[in-house]
């Protein structure tokens, strides 16, 4: 006999648990497809970011609703199906929003019904929780890979094309450097904010342990 599953209560930490504890893509390192193909631009990285997270969210927010009418043994397929009609939506409407941006993000829209970060959630999280729950966790990281795309993109636009979102930063002088926006400039970025990040994480968990013991030591 299987336990029941144990469902978390909204709280602040459902949310931020998305942008720190457990970010997709520095904490995770999942979605690294379109985390180094399309982050050559900040508007494309904030795209894919935003079209990632509305389909996290809405499949989620499905898969919840229907978690105990979905059969165990095809819960999978049926994840996967819920996850390509949310594809599809976001897929026609960035066409006809931009067909700019459509062309410039390619096949990485498409590839979206494959992104293990959003096939995990819907599998160890939204399957198992409750609706509120459900929404503020997919919303926390739908906003942690966004924020971790812009951070790509943003310095990526900035070295390589010397602007920002499309506006020119620097004067005519200014050298850009090509390779940030090839795909070896994916690599070199995403090391250097994995450097940092795991960097500050120590420092942090360095700085509360040395807090906790200070307490100890005054009991």
């Amino acid at each position: 006999m299987s336990l029941p599953a144990r469902h978390e209560t909204v709280s602040a930490d459902t949310f931020l648990r998305g942008l720190w504890q457990e970010n997709p893509v520095f904490v995770m390192l999942l979605g690294m497809c379109p985390v180094l193909a399309v982050t050559n631009s900040a508007i494309n990285a904030l795209a894919m970011g935003l079209a990632t997270t509305f389909v996290l969210l809405c499949s989620s927010t499905l898969v919840s609703l229907l978690r105990k009418q979905i059969p165990k043994q095809v819960r999978i397929a049926t994840y996967i199906i819920i996850i390509a009609t949310f594809v599809t939506m976001v897929d026609y409407a960035i066409q006809a929003i931009s067909l700019e941006l459509y062309n410039a993000l390619g096949a990485f829209i498409q590839l979206i019904v494959v992104n293990c970060m959003i096939l995990g959630r819907a599998e160890a999280y939204a399957s198992k929780q409750r609706l509120g729950a459900t929404v503020i966790n997919g919303l926390g990281m739908g906003a942690g890979f966004t924020i971790a795309l812009l951070c790509l993109g943003a310095v990526r636009e900035v070295l390589g094309a010397g602007s920002l979102f499309g506006v020119q930063l620097f004067s005519d002088n200014f050298q850009p450097w090509v390779v940030m926006i090839l795909p070896p400039g994916g690599f070199f970025v995403l090391g250097a904010w994995l450097l940092v990040f795991a960097g500050y994480r120590q420092r942090r968990e360095r700085r509360l342990t040395e807090q906790a013991e200070v307490t100890a030591d005054g009991r």
